[in-house]
């Protein structure tokens, strides 16, 4: 009992001085990297679900990605709302899928995809989350659960030619650890992607040794692809933009 209460009281100081870092010494306390907020950052979407997004970088004509549902689209009717722009949506869980049809059947920008993001064209074994009330699914088997589900999951290169997408201007990821790998992909298949939101889900699991190196290792890879760290909730969500789209 004394070990749970602990680890909460830790993570939430380590949430705080997250957010401290972040808003006070524009630095990202996980990975030591330099936050370089750009004008007009404006988050979109519930405290849960949303994005602290660049508003100046986003059009109605742009192709926009949400990946990872979940029973929150707040961020991705947002910005349908606040742009008019396409948002295609991924999530193999049935959850989602019915979350989608309540709340989104009749929006006609928002696209869903009932399939899943990883490096590979293939059906995986998702497994679920430790806390049972919640939709979170893993291909890396974040939370050490025995439950899983089978669904199919795609390269992000697969969706982009099946859609006939060659570049998309928002990409945001939150797929319980599948982000490493997805990451990879997405610079090793050089695609044009110009904001890109992130969530490191590891941080909140904690439970695989290394997963601070990690982070910084997928932080690194990205800025050095070509990509500026403009925004960090406390959460672990990233937001990056393309570096030529930084410029004024």
């Amino acid at each position: 009992m004394i070990n749970k209460y602990y680890l909460k009281i830790r993570s939430l100081f380590e949430w705080i001085a997250i957010a401290w870092c972040a808003k006070f010494l524009s630095k990202d306390l996980i990975t030591g990297s330099k936050i370089d907020a750009i004008p007009h950052l404006e988050k979109i979407g519930t405290n849960y679900g949303g994005w602290i997004t660049p508003i100046d970088l986003i059009k109605k004509q742009d192709i926009c990605y949400c990946v990872g549902v979940g029973e929150d689209i707040s961020f991705d009717l947002g910005i349908i709302q606040r742009f008019g722009c396409q948002v295609y949506a991924f999530d193999p869980m049935p959850r989602a899928k019915q979350h989608v049809q309540k709340h989104a059947e009749h929006v006609n920008e928002f696209h869903f995809f009932d399939i899943g993001l990883w490096d590979k064209d293939e059906v995986v074994k998702l497994y679920a989350h430790s806390n049972p009330l919640s939709t979170s699914y893993s291909i890396i088997n974040l939370h050490k659960t025995d439950k899983y589900l089978e669904a199919q999951c795609k390269r992000l290169s697969t969706i982009m030619n099946e859609l006939g997408h060659k570049k998309i201007d928002l990409l945001k990821i939150d797929i319980e650890g599948a982000e490493y790998k997805v990451i990879e992909s997405i610079i090793e298949d050089r695609l044009d992607i110009g904001v890109i939101f992130v969530e490191y889900d590891e941080l909140h699991s904690k439970l695989y040794t290394g997963y601070l190196d990690r982070i910084k290792k997928s932080v690194s890879q990205l800025q050095s692809y070509g990509y500026t760290l403009v925004a960090l909730k406390p959460k672990c969500d990233y937001t990056f933009v393309k570096n030529n789209l930084c410029v004024p």
